[in-house]
């Protein structure tokens, strides 16, 4: 029984890569750059989103959200009057925690990706299954607040060694936590020395500019 678990895994997991395969010819075909944004619920993707995406004046931006049930963060962009796409995953079992190149494929029609030059998918909150999920993105990024505490990286190491960028929200609280982010940041380069970090503040600001610089060279 456990093989055939696995077996069954491995086959979903190839069905994938081979849409993902897909959406990426398509990506390509209409110079679409794509960004998967992933992190567990609450870590800040949407603010991070509502803060820099109205001064991307050079760079012509949609939006594909990922949630299990609702629009609410979609809802919340819409003042950005850009394409937005909604996903829910609830459909079966409690709902989907990701998701895959299969949906964000069924979505595709309802975005105009010759109005595009870049695409940010907003998935499903959760640091483990988006990992294993290719969707066709160009990059991947991970982002984690230091409420979260700063063993992240050993507790979901697919995550940080899938991440092309690590980006530390809410560091306005740190002088009110047990943080730790050289050790934070050494952790997540063991498992992936090429990753690009940054840490900000969407309540205050701070640096926000280098997420704002890092999006526009996309």
């Amino acid at each position: 029984m456990h093989k055939t678990k696995i077996k069954i895994a491995a086959d979903a997991l190839d069905a994938n890569t081979t849409i993902a395969q897909a959406n990426r010819a398509d990506f390509d075909r209409a110079d679409v750059r794509v960004v998967n944004m992933m992190s567990a619920p609450g870590a800040g993707k949407t603010a991070l989103l509502e803060r820099v995406l109205d001064d991307l004046d050079d760079v012509r931006v949609g939006v594909l959200e990922g949630d299990v049930q609702g629009s609410l963060d979609a809802d919340r962009l819409a003042h950005l009057h850009l394409p937005i796409a909604q996903i829910n995953t609830d459909p079966g079992f409690g709902g989907e925690c990701h998701l895959d190149a299969n949906m964000v494929r069924s979505a595709l029609p309802a975005l105009p990706l010759a109005e595009i030059d870049l695409l940010i998918v907003e998935n499903v909150g959760n640091l483990v299954c988006p990992a294993l999920f290719d969707l066709g993105e160009d990059r991947k990024v991970v982002v984690i607040s230091v409420t979260e505490g700063d063993d992240k990286p050993l507790k979901y190491p697919h995550m940080f060694a899938a991440a092309d960028l690590v980006v530390v929200n809410k560091t306005d609280l740190l002088p009110h936590l047990d943080f730790d982010m050289e050790r934070c940041e050494r952790d997540a380069r063991r498992l992936n020395p090429d990753l690009t970090w940054i840490s900000v503040s969407v309540r205050t600001g701070d640096n926000l500019g280098a997420w704002f610089d890092w999006l526009g060279t996309l």
